[in-house]
C-alpha cells in the first residue's frame, strides 16, 4: 500500500481533503489505497461547478474495470473547479491520486470537523480501527 500524506485529512469512504488549514477552497480526491482496490480506473464523474454539496452525499463516481464507486462530499460546500484532466484521462486516479488525479474543489460552509487525521486513516486501512 502507498504511504498516506500526513498534510491531508481523509473520510471513511477513502477520499482525501487538502487545504482545511486555510478554511476556504479545498481540494478533494480519492486515496490511493482507493485507486488500488478499484483497479484500473476508467471513468470518472465530478459534480458541477456551482454545484451544492453536503457532507455524506454522493456527489459522482469512479469506475474502473472491477466495479463502480460512489464518490461522497467530504465536506460541505460549493463546487468551485473540477479537474477537467481527470475527466479526460481518469488512470490520472491510479497514477497520482494525491497529484494530478485530484477531482474537484470546494468553498467550505461550515466546519470540516468530522475528517480523518492521517493517523487515523492509516488504523482505518489496515484494520486498526
Amino acid at each position: 500500500m502507498s504511504s498516506i500524506p500526513e498534510d491531508l485529512h481523509y473520510t471513511k469512504e477513502h477520499e482525501w481533503i487538502g487545504g482545511v488549514d486555510d478554511g476556504l477552497t479545498l481540494t478533494v480526491g480519492i486515496t490511493a489505497y482507493a485507486a488500488e482496490a478499484l483497479g484500473d480506473v476508467v471513468y470518472v464523474q465530478v459534480p458541477e461547478v456551482g454545484a451544492s454539496i453536503a457532507t455524506g452525499d454522493a456527489v459522482g463516481e469512479v469506475e474502473s474495470t472491477k466495479s463502480v464507486s460512489d464518490i461522497f462530499a467530504p465536506v460541505t460546500g460549493e463546487v468551485v473547479e473540477v479537474n477537467q484532466a481527470v475527466v479526460d484521462d481518469p488512470s490520472l486516479v491510479n497514477s497520482d491520486s494525491y497529484g494530478d488525479g485530484w477531482l474537484f474543489r470546494v468553498r467550505l460552509e461550515g466546519s470540516a470537523d468530522d475528517l480523518l487525521s492521517p493517523e487515523e486513516y492509516t488504523a482505518l486501512t489496515s484494520g486498526e480501527s
